[in-house]
């Protein structure tokens, strides 16, 4: 079960994030009021194990300004969250190896989903970012082949729930493990990855569950 703790605005929340056994960490570049700068970033990415994949995530941004921030910030990866075109999709993965597409449940995205040249897709509430649960049934519009990430309103108290309904390959939490906007609380990280893993069928836990080796590219 792959796990990604969103939303890191600090050195302390990235080092707790991987401590607890997250497998990925995110950093916002879009407007958000957990939003980082890219010299912010990289003091943090550059005390983080190899093995972790960091990614930053960005909103109707120009794939070149995604590039560049990415590779400024010590990232290993995009996560593109706006409505971006299979073709600006494209053009990031052609720079950078790792590229997660955002999508909205029940949206014509949502639908193509197979098309935007990534095996990774994150599925998210229809007001995406707001913490808010969505009906986990739409995330059956999603056409099929993509590894799924779901988001969305995720909390210690409700992802057991959710991987048991959707059985996605990764969640995604951001808000759902803070204490306050950006500050990250060490217990419900803590109880989020191990609630997430306890609820994963036994395929998402073996040997095979990532899809790459975040580190073969150091």
């Amino acid at each position: 079960m792959f796990v990604k703790i969103c939303g890191i605005t600090n050195e302390d929340d990235a080092l707790l994030a991987v401590a607890m056994g997250a497998d990925a960490v995110g950093f916002v570049f879009a407007p958000s009021p957990r939003q980082v700068a890219a010299q912010q970033v990289y003091d943090i990415t550059r005390r983080l194990p190899p093995e972790i994949l960091t990614v930053g995530v960005f909103r109707d941004e120009h794939p070149e300004r995604v590039i560049d921030t990415v590779n400024r910030a010590g990232l290993k990866g995009a996560q593109l969250h706006g409505h971006e075109t299979p073709g600006m999709v494209e053009e990031v993965a052609k720079h950078l190896r790792w590229v997660i597409k955002a999508v909205t449940a029940g949206s014509p995205d949502a639908r193509r989903a197979d098309q935007f040249g990534t095996d990774l897709i994150l599925v998210d509430a229809p007001s995406p970012g707001g913490g808010k649960v969505f009906d986990w049934s739409m995330v059956d519009d999603v056409a099929p082949g993509p590894r799924l990430i779901l988001a969305g309103g995720l909390t210690p108290e409700n992802v057991m729930e959710a991987v048991r309904t959707v059985d996605p390959w990764g969640v995604d939490v951001s808000s759902g493990v803070e204490r306050s906007p950006g500050r990250k609380d060490a217990l419900k990280v803590k109880a989020f990855i191990e609630r997430a893993r306890s609820a994963a069928p036994q395929r998402h836990l073996g040997p095979d569950v990532m899809p790459y080796d975040w580190a073969d590219d150091e």
